[in-house]
């Protein structure tokens, strides 16, 4: 009997202070051999499509990256199987994706071609009130995290201030040596990265996967810190000296800051670096069979009484980004609740038969490429 392959578990956007960011254009690699694009509405079976043909290869053997939605933590927004070079996504909003070289490299799965019109035509006032709904929900969601980042700038400022550069610059020239000391460069021209999330800010709070990306061979060093205390800065330094020695990376960001990371895992030297920080650490806590090599406290480069001159000041921009925070995740919550509705409209609409055929034949298409 073939063993199950293995599983892992990302997100390619994330609902963050500056609106949703993605990152789909990560999903496939340069690589990719076929993707399937699929269209439908909500309710329409996109995810549940993706999530058999994953699981029915994953009894197969294979490898499979379920990429899920940052709104609906439940949903996929993608899948990867990894050793075929196949990818399948969800080609509506607000990913929008379109073929770039239709029938050669990519196949439009359009699952609006299994349901009925007219259920629909007799839903069409309230679909498009349950919309305008969410949309504002969402953008009472983002408005939110806009303004939690004023809060949350503020707080990183007190501990930026308060930072003694001599002992951080010298954690990290440590740092760097540790992890590449003795490891020999990789011969490419062009190192490549990947850039995914592997938390988000979702409708059921901040939710990660972490124990479906490391595993009990990697060396992992954990980096926590404060706010401004230069833990996103010193896991970009590791990515970048990896890249300078020729080594992929997948890179992680930052579900609230996007354009920083908060993971990078260097696959060819089974090495992880980890933001395990609050606000949006990830919780190695909650791992039983990781080999931590190392713990790097950041908070103590900070100088002491420096912090306690604004502690007030400090106190009270924490309270006001994390309420902020927690109202941003209540609106996509109540996004989430209108958009249970229109689910269940589409779904009532759908011949879900046809779907199932259409999903038994693109998989045939997969396996038949396992073969070539």
């Amino acid at each position: 009997m073939t063993a199950k392959g293995r599983i892992k578990k990302v997100f390619s956007g994330s609902n963050t202070s500056v609106g949703f960011y993605s990152l789909f254009d990560n999903i496939t690699g340069r690589e990719a051999r076929r993707m399937f694009i699929i269209k439908g509405g909500p309710g329409t079976g996109k995810s549940t499509f993706m999530r058999a043909i994953g699981e029915e290869l994953r009894d197969r053997g294979y490898t499979i990256e379920q990429h899920y939605c940052s709104s609906d933590p439940g949903s996929l927004d993608a899948l990867v199987i990894p050793a075929l070079k196949v990818a399948l996504l969800d080609g509506t909003a607000p990913h929008m994706i379109d073929p770039v070289i239709p029938g050669a490299a990519e196949e439009i799965v359009n699952l609006g071609e299994y349901w009925v019109e007219d259920v629909l035509e007799s839903h069409k006032d309230e679909i498009i009130r349950i919309k305008k709904r969410m949309r504002r929900h969402f953008d009472t969601a983002y408005s939110l995290l806009r303004e939690s980042k004023v809060a949350y700038d503020e707080w990183s400022s007190y501990i930026a201030e308060a930072i003694d550069r001599t002992r951080y610059n010298k954690i990290t020239r440590i740092l760097v040596e540790s992890i590449f000391a003795d490891k020999a460069r990789e011969a490419r021209l062009e190192p490549d990265a990947r850039h995914m999330f592997a938390s988000a800010i979702t409708s059921r709070g901040i939710v990660d996967h972490l124990e479906t990306l490391l595993d009990d061979v990697m060396n992992l060093y954990s980096v926590k810190g404060e706010p401004g205390s230069g833990v996103k800065e010193l896991i970009a330094r590791i990515a970048q000296e990896a890249s300078e020695r020729g080594f992929f990376t997948e890179q992680y960001h930052c579900p609230y800051e996007p354009y920083k990371l908060d993971m990078v895992i260097i696959p060819a030297i089974g090495t992880a670096v980890i933001n395990s920080s609050l606000p949006y650490h990830l919780d190695i806590k909650k791992l039983d069979r990781v080999r931590i090599i190392e713990e790097i406290d950041l908070n103590s480069c900070l100088r002491q009484q420096d912090i306690r001159e604004y502690d007030e000041e400090l106190q009270d921009a924490k309270l006001r980004y994390n309420s902020l925070v927690a109202k941003a995740i209540q609106s996509l919550a109540k996004a989430m609740d209108v958009h249970a509705r229109l689910e269940h409209i589409y779904a009532e609409a759908m011949d879900f038969e046809r779907v199932n055929q259409k999903r038994a034949e693109v998989l045939a298409k997969i396996l038949k490429l396992s073969l070539s």
